[in-house]
């Protein structure tokens, strides 16, 4: 029972001190200016996403007390996410280098990596395969890559908040049904935090996340995926199904501008996403379909490859009509 009234607590907690961030931000002036990257046209307060950062990581030692998170997740999760949110806070208020920025990225991707112990064996075709120090590589570019596309996917209102949401009420269906349900309770935490923010930031938006909140959600979320391989292996294939909308369009967008010769680290507004929500003029279109799309198309694929289908099938018949509408709204190409 007291788990229950945890969760209420941490939403209480994102609720209120998003609102405490919204009116600090409007004393201060601390508004998100519409630029080139923008999907927004009016000045809107910044910095919300601290409420999630801080509602999650005090809530996970007494997750832990209750015997309801081990400790190695909670010093991956806590180091981790932490860094992150701190390095997104500074680069909020002022700027940060980029190859600073993704230093310290990578020291937060590492941090996580040593307290979960790398990344498991993979299976493959029914071998599970041990990478090695090659497999830890691979996974902190992962969770580097993770962080930073969720800070991409984070232009329009209420989608990346909405995004964690759905995948982690959804990731928490298939760990029940896959007979994993203790694993449950980091990514409930997390819906609770991230809800409560969600409640000022669903459109239209009355104060964005930032790069602080987007980062700890992108890190978190990959963090998360490697503690459940531990368990299962399969589940890794199954979180990178849910997050299939968002891993598809930042890296199909990525790829087609760095194919065209573009800058890559310039503002734009090519993401599918984007250009979607200019086609439909709405936002709340967007967030709300993508959500959908988590619910009705990518959680049973998830729920098959978690209960022992082929991660390669579930892979790439999840994938496909993801990347045929990235295709179709020509992500990476347009700008508007």
């Amino acid at each position: 029972m007291m788990v229950w009234w945890l969760l209420f607590a941490v939403f209480a907690v994102s609720w209120g001190l998003t609102l405490v961030l919204r009116r600090y931000a409007l004393a201060k002036s601390l508004m998100d200016i519409p630029n080139e990257r923008s999907s927004h046209t009016v000045p809107t307060p910044r910095g919300g996403g601290v409420a999630i950062v801080a509602a999650f990581l005090v809530a996970l030692p007494i997750l832990t007390g209750l015997g309801l998170l081990d400790t190695s997740a909670l010093y991956a999760l806590l180091g981790s996410g932490l860094l992150v949110a701190v390095i997104g806070f500074i680069d909020d208020h002022g700027h940060i280098p980029a190859r600073w920025r993704l230093l310290g990225h990578f020291i937060a991707a590492a941090w996580a990596l040593f307290w979960l112990e790398g990344l498991p064996p993979i299976e493959f075709f029914g071998i599970a395969v041990d990478l090695g120090w090659f497999g830890s590589i691979l996974a902190a570019v992962y969770l580097v890559w993770m962080l930073n596309l969720y800070n991409f996917m984070d232009g329009i209102d209420g989608l990346a908040s909405a995004e964690a949401i759905s995948v982690c009420l959804a990731i928490c269906v298939v760990y029940w049904v896959s007979g994993c349900a203790e694993l449950v309770w980091g990514a409930l935490i997390l819906v609770a935090a991230v809800a409560g923010f969600l409640f000022w930031n669903f459109p239209p938006a009355r104060i964005f996340m930032g790069d602080a909140g987007s980062g700890f959600l992108g890190v978190v979320l990959g963090a998360l995926a490697i503690q459940a391989a531990w368990t299962e292996p399969q589940l890794l294939w199954s979180w990178l199904i849910l997050l299939g909308v968002f891993i598809v369009d930042a890296t199909w967008t990525l790829f087609v501008r760095l194919f065209r010769g573009e800058k890559i680290y310039q503002a734009h507004r090519s993401h599918a996403y984007q250009l979607a929500s200019k086609h439909f003029k709405s936002h709340k279109v967007i967030t709300l379909s993508i959500v959908a799309i988590n619910i009705g198309w990518l959680m049973p694929w998830a729920l098959w490859v978690g209960l022992g289908g082929s991660w390669l099938i579930g892979i790439v018949v999840a994938y496909v009509p993801l990347c045929l509408m990235a295709w179709k709204m020509s992500a990476g190409k347009t700008e508007y």
